[in-house]
């Protein structure tokens, strides 16, 4: 496509793009045949000629900031949700398959048996993409062409949440401290986990804990601010209803504790723990 075919939203959208600070990846995943890399340099080139603002994410960016290479098999592609819908529409125009796989977070573009994820929130609710992530997002090359990649900061949002039996992201949450912790926002990423704190600071402890000589690469002040929480926590009597948020991880594994054993999910009621005192109906919390 020659400049004078490209039209104003594409310009935009690479304007933007090669205004952002430019980062050289530490490495990049390997795909697990010929096949599927032919899959991710078409959608790749779609992609960028769509226009459509998106960011590159997961196994890509995760090798691109650690310098780890493992073996993946598709694309995530983060986007705002109101942009999620037309990337699906401009590759089913495109002649590729497309999947609703849960309207509140994902989305999928199918080409054969490879695809990549179209994704534009936590499927916990926890993690809107918003102008924010494009704002603090970099750029790199890839198959020719200048797109942008998550921030390090979002990237560990994004994976905060992931544990599941069957998956566990808390490693590469540890690799990208380590790796690019001074690419880190860690008052953004505070601000990204305030109502989960606690999840944030199980990570750092975890970090401290496989990397004792690198403490230092998580500023005092934030492990200050979470311990203090902690400590004032600790001070707060009981909370009077029994409450699970084990299924922000994972709706399997803590299904149990919501349909048998009388806790409260992420949302709606439960029952009171022992002891508890009783809401009075109409009263407030």
């Amino acid at each position: 496509m020659d400049a004078e075919t490209i039209l104003p939203q594409e310009r935009a959208a690479r304007d933007m793009i090669e205004a952002m600070p430019h980062m050289e990846a530490k490495a990049a995943p390997t795909l697990v045949n010929a096949d599927a890399e032919a899959f991710v340099a078409e959608s790749l080139e779609d992609l960028v000629n769509c226009g459509i603002p998106f960011l590159l994410a997961g196994t890509y960016a995760v090798s691109a900031y650690t310098g780890i290479s493992r073996p993946t098999k598709d694309l995530d592609i983060f986007c705002r949700a109101g942009d999620y819908a037309r990337i699906l529409a401009h590759f089913k125009a495109k002649g590729y398959e497309i999947e609703v796989e849960d309207d509140r977070w994902l989305g999928k573009v199918i080409k054969g048996k490879y695809f990549f994820d179209v994704i534009f929130a936590g499927s916990n609710g926890t993690m809107p993409i918003g102008d924010g992530w494009f704002e603090s997002a970099r750029q790199i090359e890839m198959n020719g062409h200048q797109v942008r990649i998550i921030a390090p900061t979002e990237l560990i949002w994004s994976k905060c949440f992931v544990q599941l039996r069957h998956r566990y992201d808390g490693g590469d949450v540890v690799h990208v401290i380590l790796r690019a912790h001074d690419q880190i926002d860690w008052e953004r990423l505070l601000n990204h986990m305030e109502v989960h704190w606690e999840v944030l600071l199980v990570h750092l402890l975890n970090f401290r804990w496989i990397y004792p000589t690198e403490r230092d690469k998580v500023p005092d002040w934030l492990l200050d601010e979470l311990l203090d929480r902690l400590k004032a926590q600790r001070e707060l009597p009981l909370p009077q209803m029994k409450v699970c948020r084990g299924r922000m991880f994972s709706r399997v594994d803590f299904e149990i504790d919501v349909k048998e054993w009388g806790f409260a999910d992420v949302g709606g009621e439960g029952e009171l723990r022992e002891g508890a005192k009783e809401i009075p109906q109409g009263g407030s919390a």
